[in-house]
């Protein structure tokens, strides 16, 4: 089954950090280029992060230096460790995969107070 499950998402003050989560299915995860995305509201889906299956990685300028992607190939998940978040960085973030992208998850809120 085809399938992305993101979690960890949650409210949290300027200055704060959240782990989010994403498993996702065998077929869509192994060997394949992984990434982040985000949709602020009324905004355009916006890549965050990638993660290439060698551990290359890659951030859009607005994380760079506070957000780390990773991934754990045994367990087909991908991570965005997230500190010093911004209230612009409210949104709703998904993970999938960079080239080739499968069915969207429901993605995980992220909230920044200031």
């Amino acid at each position: 089954q085809v399938q992305l499950v993101e979690s960890g998402g949650g409210l949290v003050q300027a200055g704060g950090s959240l782990r989010l989560s994403c498993a996702a299915s065998r077929t869509i995860f192994s060997g394949y280029t992984m990434a982040w995305y985000r949709q602020a509201p009324g905004k355009q889906r916006e890549l965050v992060a990638t993660m290439a299956a060698g551990g290359y990685t890659y951030y859009a300028d607005s994380v760079k230096g506070r957000f780390t992607i990773s991934r754990d190939n045994a367990k087909n998940t991908v991570y965005l460790q997230m500190n010093s978040l911004k209230p612009e960085d409210t949104a709703v973030y998904y993970c999938n995969r960079y080239y080739g992208t499968v069915v969207w998850g429901q993605g995980t809120q992220v909230i920044v107070s200031s």
